[in-house]
């Protein structure tokens, strides 16, 4: 098993979040994994994206020109990668900023309205849970409770309270993508 993953969106929605967590959870699972952030000078309202690889095998680059899924949590992230997914790749599009379809007729899709999931989660902060949610229930690369631990180790003391609705986020996002396969 080999995956590579971009997530990608404005700086300040957790994209690099979203990524660490996967990795954490992919070593949890006795994966291999590779993150590797790339933003710009900004750190709110920029883009921000990372690339995550997950392998049952040793990982030669952290870099990859044609991933095999994508996460477009904002329009400009899908005008930017999806032309560079993988034939029969994988694609989940937050619906709630992005208001266009996808161009190409050889993905799986799943489109989540992400900004409104974590809305009824309990805040906005929690929109990339949703997403990340999404990508695990439709990928199922590694199991949504070993990403749960994850962020149960990795969110900080005084972000605790926020546990609940994170987790409540990933599942409802999980479901989305479940529904639509």
């Amino acid at each position: 098993m080999h995956e590579s993953v971009i997530m990608s969106g404005f700086g300040g929605q957790g994209i690099l979040l979203m990524g660490q967590l996967l990795c954490s959870a992919g070593m949890h699972e006795g994966l291999k994994v590779t993150w590797m952030p790339s933003y710009g000078p900004e750190m709110r309202g920029g883009t921000a994206n990372c690339t995550v690889m997950l392998s049952s095998d040793r990982i030669g680059s952290p870099v990859t020109h044609n991933p095999s899924s994508l996460v477009a949590m904002n329009k400009p992230s899908l005008d930017r990668f999806e032309a560079t997914i993988q034939m029969g790749g994988f694609l989940v599009i937050n619906s709630s900023l992005v208001d266009r379809d996808c161009q190409r007729s050889d993905l799986q899709v799943v489109k989540i309205p992400a900004n409104k999931i974590a809305e009824e989660a309990g805040t906005l902060q929690v929109t990339n849970m949703a997403a990340l949610g999404a990508y695990i229930g439709g990928k199922r690369v590694v199991s949504l409770e070993s990403v749960i631990l994850a962020l149960r180790r990795m969110i900080p003391e005084h972000r605790k309270e926020l546990l609940v609705v994170n987790e409540k986020a990933l599942r409802r996002g999980a479901e989305e993508a479940a529904g639509q396969i």
